[in-house]
């Protein structure tokens, strides 16, 4: 079991290192066609709202692809010296 636990870390990691060498940023605004609906807040302080200022974007660090990629490579090597259960 934790042989293949680690093995899907490692190849999560691998692909996760794979994407932010693919794309420069993730850009999480939807294009807003109509106005959208105003929250219900049934009890307060716990509607989840995101900020005016924020921009919505995520960029990725020069390293996080190449560190990415060999920490997964790293947990890929590692479980396959794990005992098999």
């Amino acid at each position: 079991m934790w042989r293949a636990f680690f093995m899907a870390v490692g190849i999560t990691l691998c692909i996760c290192g794979a994407e932010c060498l693919v794309f420069e940023k993730a850009d999480l605004h939807r294009k807003q066609e109509a106005a959208p609906p105003t929250p219900v807040m049934v009890i307060p302080y716990l509607s989840a709202s995101v900020a005016p200022n924020s921009s919505g974007e995520i960029r990725f660090p020069e390293w996080a692809p190449w560190t990415l990629i060999s920490a997964g490579a790293v947990v890929v090597c590692y479980s396959l010296t794990v005992a098999k259960s």
